[in-house]
């Protein structure tokens, strides 16, 4: 086969809704102080029994019952996250387990915020090569468990969920070609270190990467896709803030595309906001199937990856 095609999406997020009236009465902010630096109304937080492995399960199953595919005719898991606790096994292997697979490839993938976007290309790719003909791509985060509740900076951005993808071979290429790479030399600036890590920013650092740099990143993914900005039907750019959001959406010249906005609902979920917004896009049919839709992930690293795809 020449290339890919995504087939479905599905996304999971926890019943529990934490409000920033909710967040007033933990940390000194308010809900217009929040709003209007960050855009968040509300974010979902994982139970504490609710593991990464079941919330990405739950994903991969709405996708699975939209695609048509069987998990036991998957043959690549691959998850993105940042947030597992444990070395072995690794969440994809018991996303697999869950799912009565048969014999598929299991590999997590951290590139904390831009981590979808990477595993969508890795799949691709493994796709091409013919190392694999039908995928399952997980973005899946439990940010609240790392989340330090007194730090009104960083508290109010995060929130917890799931969103899958399924991803078939198909005689044409409906996934174009990846734009990646990283700044090593501000890797710290987003960070969740040590044994008893909590997430950290340098958010002025990441606001002025974010609106300065990457647009024109983003450009030259429409560029090597053959797709100009102003036909592009939708932006889903990792869901980080609404203030990277829009000037980013913006600077890019997507004039006409729908800008995905989940932050808004969702709150920051990291390697999980990519899919969850376009799984949103698309249940609502707010693109046209065959439409091109760019997907830029950035963050933690610095890293960054986006390529253009055609709604399924």
């Amino acid at each position: 086969m020449a290339g890919s095609r995504i087939v479905s999406l599905g996304h999971y997020q926890p019943s529990r809704v934490l409000t920033n009236d909710d967040l007033a009465g933990m940390v000194d902010t308010n809900d217009e102080w929040i709003r209007s630096r960050v855009g968040i109304k509300t974010r979902h937080i994982a139970a504490p029994d609710e593991s990464l492995d079941e919330m990405a399960a739950h994903a991969a199953r709405k996708a699975l019952a939209e695609s048509g595919v069987e998990a036991a005719d998957i043959d690549y898991v691959i998850v993105a996250t940042c947030t597992a606790f444990d070395r072995s096994p690794n969440i994809a292997a018991r996303v697999a387990r869950r799912l009565e697979m048969a014999a598929p490839a299991a590999l997590d993938l951290n590139v904390a915020c831009s981590g979808f976007t990477h595993a969508l290309a890795s799949a691709d790719q493994a796709i091409k090569t013919g190392a694999a003909t039908r995928a399952l791509i997980i973005g899946v985060e439990r940010l609240s468990d790392f989340t330090d509740w007194t730090d009104r900076s960083t508290c109010v951005l995060i929130g917890d969920g799931a969103g899958a993808m399924v991803l078939v071979a198909d005689e044409a290429e409906h996934v174009g070609p990846v734009v990646w790479g990283s700044v090593p030399e501000m890797s710290q600036v987003v960070r969740i270190e040590g044994r008893d890590a909590k997430f950290e920013q340098e958010g002025q650092s990441v606001f002025r990467w974010a609106t300065h740099a990457l647009p024109a990143i983003a450009r030259s993914v429409c560029e090597k896709a053959g797709v100009r900005p102003e036909d592009l039907a939708a932006v889903v750019p990792h869901q980080a803030n609404l203030r990277i959001i829009e000037p980013l959406a913006r600077r890019i010249g997507a004039t006409n595309a729908v800008i995905a906005r989940d932050v808004i609902d969702s709150g920051n979920t990291s390697a999980a906001s990519i899919p969850i917004a376009l799984s949103k896009l698309v249940m609502r049919r707010e693109v046209p199937s065959g439409a091109p839709i760019l997907l830029f992930g950035f963050g933690g690293g610095l890293s960054y990856a986006g390529q253009v795809v055609h709604c399924p």
